[in-house]
């Protein structure tokens, strides 16, 4: 084995020329992803702009279900209410006559 400084060089600048062509073929990767991962996006933006959003359960219908379910929580808080802290019946808060007893003791009429 000769030690020649000219192979040296060569081996050298082969070496470099090597890894810079590595290296810009890891950025020509990188980038063609990120192309694919932009080109990809966009096509889901298409879909979604294209086709009109199907609603199973439609909003006035969820309205009316949320106000349904509000009126029951009302009515079980005024029977356990009534039930639990004035010691009465739970089913006479849906009598008209209690409504009416309440009313007349908060106006004072005898």
């Amino acid at each position: 084995m000769t030690n020649n400084p000219s192979s040296q060089k060569t081996s050298h600048k082969a070496e470099e020329e090597s890894a810079a062509a590595g290296e810009e073929q890891a950025v020509k990767q990188e980038f063609s992803r990120k192309m694919e991962k932009e080109e990809k996006q966009q096509s889901k933006r298409r879909q979604k702009l294209s086709r009109p959003r199907l609603r199973i359960f439609p909003i006035w219908l969820r309205i009316i279900v949320v106000l349904i379910f509000a009126a029951a929580a009302f009515i079980v808080g005024l029977m356990i209410g009534f039930a639990v802290l004035g010691e009465g019946s739970p089913l006479d808060v849906l009598r008209m006559e209690t409504w009416q007893h309440i009313v007349d003791i908060v106006n004072k009429v005898d």
